[in-house]
């Protein structure tokens, strides 16, 4: 484990990863993302303490609900959606986020625009 890890160093290599996060917590309350300004699904500092619910059209918070309460159960640890938007295939995935006893501390949502990444075929072992 690193013991020394600035607040600056963590957000650069957060925002550095190839997909947007969103951190909620375990009352379902927006706590963190990434890459403000440059996101797949825009992000306001506004959302940060709300509950997520209220970030979601109203016909789609039952399966947001449904995620939260299943991960909280433990009856899934990840789910995964994607959608076409602009073009573009949207990879959409969530993950709960437990403590190594199990306990739950919210969930991860893990966007990332994966069009390039179908295109791939063979294999590049090489550096151009």
């Amino acid at each position: 484990m690193i013991k020394e890890f600035s607040h600056e160093m963590i957000e650069a290599l957060l925002d550095a990863l190839p997909v947007d996060i969103t951190f909620v917590d375990e009352e379902d309350r927006v706590r963190y993302f990434n890459k403000e300004g440059k996101r797949i699904f825009a992000r306001s500092r506004k959302i940060i303490g709300i509950k997520v619910q209220k970030c979601h059209p109203q016909k789609s918070i039952h399966v947001v609900n449904t995620i939260l309460e299943d991960f909280r159960n433990n009856k899934r640890d990840s789910a995964n959606f994607w959608i076409d938007l602009k073009g573009r295939k949207i990879y959409i995935r969530y993950f709960a986020v437990r403590h190594k006893e199990g306990k739950y501390l919210g969930c991860l949502e893990v966007t990332q625009d994966i069009t390039e990444i179908q295109k791939i075929t063979g294999e590049k072992r090489l550096l151009d």
